[in-house]
């Protein structure tokens, strides 16, 4: 059995669902359109550059829709999956996931966007193992625009992905391959810490690493 860990958002997504659950937000009227798009802006191009602050982050992205009703919150998810997000999944990225788990690979997406955005965009991959920013909880069950323990960013997501095999009693030595795909630099320590690095629609930061170190380069969303 080999271990199969993607990244989401520009490697099985060809955008970044944080960034267009916010755009999203704003179609819906939830938030003020010019104000809120340029702050979302701001924060995905830090992310771009290796600089978000990640805590900052999740409070300003949560705040559109955590004092809602549950229910109507995961409503405007619901919609947000049937609008925006069915129709960007491409059929490469589908089929890349769906031979793995038909070879029986254990399968996991390793993402830093929260649980809350990403968990039905995992199922629309049919991969039930998903490793997300977690949202602290109130005791309502009512996201508090917090983070709870440790998120899957940058050296987060080895530490995640090491708990959860752990959980498993498992280990990366368990595994005949260890591949993990990923478009971004922030995922380099994800990257080097497994045997097989994949860049996957990498950016051209994250080409250049792949080039001098012989990494495969797989581009999805391109035509064959």
């Amino acid at each position: 059995m080999k271990l199969a860990l993607f990244d989401l958002d520009g490697t099985l997504l060809p955008t970044d669902s944080d960034h267009a659950f916010g755009e999203f937000m704003v179609t819906l009227g939830w938030v003020d359109g010019g104000a809120w798009r340029r702050r979302n802006d701001a924060f995905f191009a830090q992310y771009q550059a290796g600089t978000l602050n990640l805590g900052e982050y999740v409070a300003f992205a949560t705040s559109a829709w955590r004092e809602r009703p549950l229910a109507e919150a995961e409503a405007a998810r619901e919609r947000f999956m049937r609008d925006v997000i069915d129709p960007a999944l491409h059929e490469r990225a589908r089929r890349l996931v769906h031979d793995h788990l038909e070879a029986g690979d254990l399968v996991a997406v390793v993402t830093a966007t929260n649980e809350f955005v990403t968990r039905p965009i995992a199922s629309a991959f049919g991969v039930a193992h998903l490793l997300a920013v977690e949202l602290e909880r109130d005791p309502q069950g009512r996201a508090t625009g917090a983070i709870r323990g440790v998120p899957t960013f940058r050296e987060g997501k080895v530490t995640r992905v090491e708990a959860w095999l752990a959980a498993q009693g498992r280990s990366w030595d368990d595994f005949e391959d260890v591949l993990f795909y990923s478009d971004s630099t922030n995922d380099l320590p994800l990257l080097e810490k497994v045997r097989s690095p994949v860049a996957t629609n990498p950016t051209p930061a994250l080409a250049s690493i792949a080039q001098e170190r012989g990494w495969p380069i797989l581009n999805l969303f391109e035509t064959p």
